[in-house]
């Protein structure tokens, strides 16, 4: 019996440890410098496609790209690098193959030739990643930007002249004058060749996906015309960049804004080919990334980037994961902004109010916070926003004083005044969010629905403090709340009046044992009490006791008034709920 016990419960465990896992796909990818990760030392701009690739998947999929410059088929595998990989792959990842840049060329541990060992290593991929159980994917070569004459003269020395700047070739001498005297013509001229089908062939003879990368990026290029298409390639001028003091003019190799570009067009047709990675598929304006698989670095820039007051339509920006230690301001002109955190997108800054400004003044609590939210319609989800300070006094997280904000699934950490709700009669959301804090964390003027939230005291302290103004119709809702604290915190009020008409309202919230029995606090404002407006509809759990509750406290026979959709609905008819982060449909 005991036997049989202990197999139910490792069974049991197993699976529960099964269920908490969440099913990650891995894309492999293989290839050459046009597909490969980059370096970011000394502002190198270059990237290839796949090193922008994970921005336009959603957190289902890990890209883990193994492409590596100047690699062809042949030196991928006689370095032992498809080995490697092929160790890596587990049943239901994918594997994406692009060679054939230098496969082209003619030096011996390189060199493949179309029809024969070239497409004998492709199908090597195929094989033996479908014996791991693994998904291949062929791509052909991207075009080179090369417009000129279609002669043989010319399709060698853009081959050679793309050797030079890789260093592949450092004997052979850029012929400068030459360079200057080519007249670029209307229409792109191959340089791969039978390469391109070498990758088709093998995909129709073994049944796999294939994805003519070459015809989406010929069109593009052509499309551009000779001008405009520098904007996707390596064209550096001297001096701009310091990984390239001497400048850049190459027609193969692609910057941050050509790879972005280049792996949008590439995704959706991967979507196409491969339904079933369709659904992973996402599209952002911009791309936040540390390791440089973004448009930018910085939060910051993504949003200094976006068009002021572009009206109707959302920008959209993905923050990848890691801490962005900065000073984040969304100033109002910066509207209908959707920021979206992967998981473990964190923004944190250390300023607090007793700390000194460069003047020598101390900031006080508005200039303490880690993040300013001032532009209307602005949506975040999965974004932690902290402030590291410490006990040391006001801290702010985040400071909001935004009309229509929606945050959700976020997290603001700190202490003593973590959430500043700032804007005067302007509404906000909060939805499946986690607070944190000691005295006085979530404070402001702001009207704010706090719906399904997680609020958590790490002291002794007041949860709330509103300031809001007279005559406003409401404060702040708890909606379905959960209040906890840590294990030694015994002591905390559900709220005290910064400002005489203070509002703050808890619907059906779970209450810790933590909250006090007489619930609120009038901070010592004896008059406050006949303003202020602290109420609770059925309150639950330990720290719930009507019966306790302070004598200028309510306690509501209804929620009528309550609705989610009336306190926020102002004069426009606001309604997050109904509508998500859509636009505002204002009334004029």
């Amino acid at each position: 019996m005991k036997s049989k016990l202990i197999l139910l419960l490792t069974a049991f465990f197993l699976c529960s440890a099964f269920k908490a896992d969440k099913s990650v796909i891995t894309i492999f990818m293989i290839g050459d410098s046009t597909m490969s990760n980059k370096s970011l030392v000394g502002g190198n701009p270059e990237r290839g496609w796949g090193h922008v690739l994970p921005g336009f998947f959603s957190e289902d999929i890990r890209v883990d790209n193994h492409a590596m410059n100047g690699r062809s088929s042949k030196s991928f595998i006689d370095e032992g690098r498809w080995d490697k990989v092929l160790s890596l792959i587990k049943k239901g990842d994918y594997v994406f193959i692009q060679f054939g840049h230098n496969d082209e060329k003619p030096k011996a541990d390189r060199h493949t030739d179309p029809g024969t060992t070239f497409d004998a290593n492709l199908r090597k991929f195929v094989n033996e990643t479908r014996a791991k159980g693994g998904i291949p994917v062929l791509f052909n070569s991207i075009v080179r930007r090369n417009f000129g004459t279609a002669d043989n003269k010319a399709v060698a020395e853009a081959i050679l002249q793309d050797d030079i700047r890789k260093g592949i070739n450092p004997d052979a001498k850029q012929d400068a004058s030459q360079e200057k005297n080519v007249v670029e013509g209307d229409k792109l001229i191959d340089t791969h060749g039978a390469y391109l089908d070498s990758p088709r062939n093998v995909a129709k003879e073994l049944n796999v996906p294939f994805i003519d990368m070459n015809k989406l990026t010929h069109d593009l290029v052509e499309g551009l015309g000779p001008k405009e298409s520098k904007k996707l390639f390596m064209w550096v001028p001297a001096n701009t960049i310091a990984a390239m003091p001497k400048g850049r003019e190459d027609n193969t190799h692609l910057n941050i804004y050509g790879a972005r570009v280049i792996a949008g067009i590439t995704v959706d047709a991967i979507a196409k080919e491969v339904p079933e990675l369709a659904k992973y598929v996402r599209h952002y304006d911009f791309v936040v990334a540390q390791d440089g698989s973004g448009d930018f670095f910085t939060v910051q820039e993504a949003i200094n980037a976006v068009p002021d007051f572009r009206k109707n339509v959302r920008t959209t920006i993905l923050v990848r994961k890691g801490v962005y230690k900065e000073k984040l301001i969304v100033p109002e002109s910066k509207i209908n902004i959707s920021l979206i955190g992967q998981e473990g997108a964190v923004i944190s800054y250390d300023d607090y109010a007793n700390k000194q400004n460069l003047f020598g003044e101390n900031k006080g609590t508005s200039g303490s916070s880690s993040c300013y939210i001032y532009a209307p319609d602005f949506y975040v989800e999965n974004i932690t926003f902290e402030n590291t300070s410490g006990p040391v006094g006001q801290a702010v997280a985040c400071f909001v004083s935004a009309d229509r904000a929606y945050f959700k699934n976020c997290r603001f950490l700190g202490f003593q005044d973590t959430l500043y709700t700032y804007g005067k009669g302007v509404r906000q959301y909060y939805e499946d969010c986690y607070i944190e804090g000691t005295v006085d964390f979530i404070f402001g003027w702001s009207t704010a629905v706090f719906n399904r939230c997680h609020i958590h005291s790490k002291r002794d302290g007041y949860v709330t403090a509103p300031s809001t103004d007279e005559g406003q119709k409401y404060g702040y809702v708890f909606y379905d709340c959960k209040l906890t604290a840590d294990a030694n915190v015994k002591n905390v009020y559900l709220s005290r009046p910064w400002r005489p008409f203070a509002q703050a309202v808890f619907i059906h919230c779970d209450l810790g044992k933590h909250i006090l029995p007489v619930g609120w606090h009038n901070w010592n404002k004896k008059d406050a009490e006949k303003t202020v407006f602290y109420a609770e509809y059925d309150s639950y759990g330990p720290g719930a006791n009507p019966k306790a509750r302070a004598a200028f406290s309510h306690q509501l026979k209804d929620t009528e008034g309550y609705e989610i959709e009336s306190v926020l609905a102002g004069t426009d008819g606001w309604n997050p709920i109904a509508n998500g982060n859509a636009l505002v449909n204002i009334k004029r």
